[in-house]
C-alpha cells in the first residue's frame, strides 16, 4: 500500500507538475495567441498603409506624368522661343548692317549735296560777276558806240 500510496502521490505531483505545464503551456498560448492577434493587426495596418502608398504613388505617377508632359510642353515653347529670338538677332544684325550702309550712303550723298551746293554757290558767284560783266561790256559798247558815232560826224 505504501507503494501505492507513493505510486499515487508520484502521480499526483506528475499530475500537478503536468497541469503546472499546461497551464504554462497554455499561458503561453495565449500570450502568443494575443500576440499573433497584435502581428496581424500590425500587418493589416501595414497592409493598409502600403495599399494607402501604392494609390499615392499612382497618383504621383500620374502628377508626375501630367508634369513631364507640360514640361516638355514647356521645353518646346522655350526652344521655339529661343529660336525666334535668334531670327530676331539675325534680322536687328541684317538692319543694323544695312542701317550702317544706309548711313554711309547717306554721308557720301551729304558730302556730294555739299560739293554740289558748293559748286553751285560759285556758279551763281561766278554767274554775277560774268552779269556784271556783261553789263559794263555792254556800257561800255554802248559808250564806244557812241563815240563812234561822233568821231564818224566830226570826220
Amino acid at each position: 500500500m505504501d507503494a501505492i500510496k507513493k505510486k499515487m502521490q508520484a502521480m499526483k505531483v506528475e499530475k500537478d507538475n503536468a497541469m503546472d505545464r499546461s497551464d504554462a503551456c497554455e499561458e503561453a498560448a495565449r500570450v502568443a495567441k494575443v500576440r499573433a492577434e497584435k502581428a496581424e493587426e500590425e500587418v493589416a495596418e501595414l497592409v493598409k498603409k502600403a495599399q494607402q502608398l501604392e494609390t499615392e504613388l499612382d497618383i504621383t505617377n500620374e502628377r508626375l506624368s501630367i508634369v513631364t508632359m507640360q514640361l516638355e510642353e514647356k521645353e518646346k515653347a522655350l526652344m521655339a522661343a529661343e529660336a525666334e529670338v535668334n531670327a530676331l538677332n539675325r534680322r536687328v544684325q541684317g538692319l543694323e548692317e544695312d542701317l550702317e550702309k544706309t548711313e554711309e550712303r547717306l554721308l557720301l550723298a551729304n558730302q556730294k549735296l555739299d560739293k554740289a551746293a558748293t559748286a553751285a554757290d560759285d556758279s551763281e558767284r561766278m554767274k554775277k560777276v560774268l552779269e556784271n560783266r556783261c553789263i559794263e561790256d555792254e556800257k561800255r559798247m554802248a559808250q564806244l558806240e557812241e563815240q563812234l558815232k561822233d568821231a564818224r560826224n566830226q570826220a
